[in-house]
């Protein structure tokens, strides 16, 4: 079993912009998104199945904690609250899919990856829109 564990910064990103505008967020909420994500800080634990995972940024702090196959309560990149089921792709690949509680927007959800050279991909979707972030270990 892959190991997500410990302190990852952030190497690059592709595409948030473009993804917060799938979301509907409007022009200004976005470049304020933009810079306040722009090094995020992503702390993971990891015992077995069950993750926590804690990203801050400057302008807000998010903590999830699932159990892997186990359906449970986030929000979405935009701060929708969701209703999310993380799954096992592969043997180093964490899918999610979110599920609106309330409303309609796109088909959003997530995926993190364990690399053979230590890299976490971070990859967020809402519809065909796909943003790509790389974090490496500190």
């Amino acid at each position: 079993m892959p190991n997500f564990s410990g302190n990852w910064k952030m190497k690059s990103s592709e595409n948030f912009e473009e993804l917060l505008k799938a979301l509907g967020v409007n022009v200004m909420l976005r470049k304020i998104a933009v810079a306040a994500a722009a090094k995020p800080a992503v702390a993971i634990g990891q015992d077995g199945e069950r993750f926590s995972i804690r990203t801050a940024t400057p302008v807000r702090t998010t903590e999830i904690r699932f159990r892997v196959g186990e359906e449970f309560e986030e929000q979405t990149v935009d701060g929708r609250p969701c209703k999310s089921l993380a799954r096992w792709a592969s043997e180093n690949k964490l899918v999610c899919e979110q599920r609106l509680l309330r409303g309609e927007g796109p088909k959003t959800g997530w995926s993190r990856e364990l690399t053979n050279d230590g890299e976490l991909i971070l990859t967020m979707t809402a519809d065909d829109v796909v943003c790509t972030r790389v974090y490496v270990r500190e």
